[in-house]
């Protein structure tokens, strides 16, 4: 029941004071035509409903979230303490520079990190998720193309296991895209790609590990194929969280990066944001940067070059966000960092080889950060799909993994276990797995119906999908 339908008129949280200011009463043509519509409710009535929603909703704080590339890890509580100090919480995005040099030291000390980690020149912080992350080093790309005079190139290669994102952002910046296929290794196929490499290519979009989870052994020259077609190479850093302070995407070959914080650095993830996708760049490319910090006389200040690709955000981004970035990694540390990333590639690999004797491997060897299973045989067997797996999670208060993705992959399931789950937890999620597979084959109907036990069952996700309730409807 939505708070509207609860709603009682008269009711009430609390009586305010009388009004202690001259009370301006406005003319007919600023007043509202139709009635505001707000909730009255005790301040009771309030809580309960929404302590109530809280209960429905599912995070990694309720329990196992393994939705593949997204990494959705626990967030320290220390990274929420070091956001809510005085000192970052009671700025003002107009206060004279020279009175929030602390808040700009944290900038410049996390790009100085994130730098090292990615084997990046510079850094702004000013994209605001990974997709505007995406769409910012895109226009890189084409203003250095257009600076040299080099206004033909208009393709941009983006692998068919790429998040959807990509070519999203590709069409955005201007860019026709161009798919370059896998080969049966789950990798870039190389021929195809030296085919299509050529004088009209502005870049390579891509992440390493790729999609299915797999370091592209071949990366340095997939990476040298572009730059000797005089494109450049873009680093979707959405799988970071696999190998961040064991290689670098910089010593890889690629030229411009985005990270995503709130994904492998630690912060809040999901819910529209706040999130974080600051970009990285060679040195080549700093000119064509948004804002970027410089040392002044005294004091930090905010520069943009002449051929700068102008601002992307107002101001420094989500700038809170970047205190609980920072938080995470001088906590982590040197040793802490490349520690997480491995533990993040030993879960999902001990995963792995503990239900490949059940479920399909789409690619049967060791993975990175992430797994994705092919559930076609299961379904053709039973009529069981990935579908009905991933919602009989549910019934074991599971979050599902990513289904249907990525769609190289037939009836695919993406399992990330993220380094922050226990042998327990991961053992858990394993016999419920295995109790799916055995209901598949002597109860599919069960499976088919599923959950059975959440708050809302079963639902017409595609009349959901073509004919969305986007808003409440009043009676009056």
């Amino acid at each position: 029941m939505l708070i509207f339908e609860k709603s009682k008129t008269g009711r009430k949280c609390q009586n305010l004071p009388e009004c202690d200011v001259p009370v301006v009463t406005l003319d007919a043509k600023d007043k509202r035509e139709v009635k505001l519509h707000l909730p009255e409710l005790s301040e009771g009535e309030l809580s309960r409903h929404y302590t109530e929603l809280a209960k429905k909703s599912h995070g990694v704080n309720d329990g196992f979230y393994p939705l593949g590339s997204c990494t959705m890890k626990y967030n320290p509580r220390v990274n929420e303490v070091a956001a809510g100090l005085e000192g970052f919480t009671d700025i003002h995005p107009l206060q004279p520079t020279e009175t929030v040099q602390g808040c700009l030291e944290v900038l410049k000390t996390l790009e100085s990190y994130l730098c090292e980690i990615a084997g990046m020149k510079r850094m702004t912080f000013q994209p605001a998720a990974g997709a505007h992350g995406e769409f910012t080093g895109l226009l890189l790309i084409k203003a250095y193309h257009k600076s040299r005079g080099d206004e033909k190139r208009k393709k941009i290669i983006v692998p068919d296991s790429a998040h959807g994102t990509n070519p999203a952002s590709a069409a955005m910046a201007g860019f026709s895209v161009v798919s370059v296929p896998s080969g049966p290794d789950g990798c870039v196929d190389i021929e195809k790609l030296k085919e299509i490499a050529g004088d009209d290519v502005a870049g390579l979009m891509l992440t390493n590990p790729n999609t299915v989870g797999l370091f592209d052994k071949n990366i340095l020259e997939i990476t040298k194929i572009i730059h000797d077609c005089g494109g450049l190479c873009y680093y979707d850093g959405a799988n970071l969280n696999a190998v961040m302070g064991t290689v670098r995407p910089g010593d890889m070959g690629f030229d411009v990066i985005h990270l995503n914080l709130h994904k492998t650095f630690s912060t809040p993830h999901g819910g529209g944001g706040p999130g974080s996708g600051p970009v990285g760049c060679k040195e080549f490319l700093v000119p064509f940067l948004p804002s970027i910090l410089v040392e002044g006389e005294d004091k930090l200040v905010a520069v943009k070059e002449k051929d700068s690709i102008g601002e992307m955000k107002n101001f420094y981004g989500n700038f809170l966000v970047v205190v609980r970035a920072l938080a995470y990694v001088m906590t982590l540390g040197k040793e802490g960092i490349p520690e997480a990333s491995k533990n993040a590639v030993l879960n999902a690999n001990y995963m792995m080889n503990k239900l490949k004797d059940l479920y399909t491997m789409a690619y049967d060897e060791v993975c990175m950060h992430e797994f994705v299973m092919s559930l076609a045989d299961l379904k053709k067997q039973t009529g069981v799909s990935a579908m009905d797996i991933a919602k009989g999670l549910l019934d074991f208060e599971i979050h599902p993994p990513t289904m249907y993705f990525p769609l190289i992959v037939d009836e695919a399931l993406m399992v990330e276990p993220t380094e922050t789950e226990s042998k327990e937890t991961m053992d858990g999620a394993i016999a419920v797995f295995r109790k799916l597979y055995e209901t598949a084959g002597e109860d599919a109907e069960s499976l088919h119906n599923a959950p059975m036990t959440t708050p809302v069952t079963r639902m017409d996700e595609v009349g959901a999908a073509r004919h969305p309730i986007l808003r409440y409807q009043f009676e009056d």
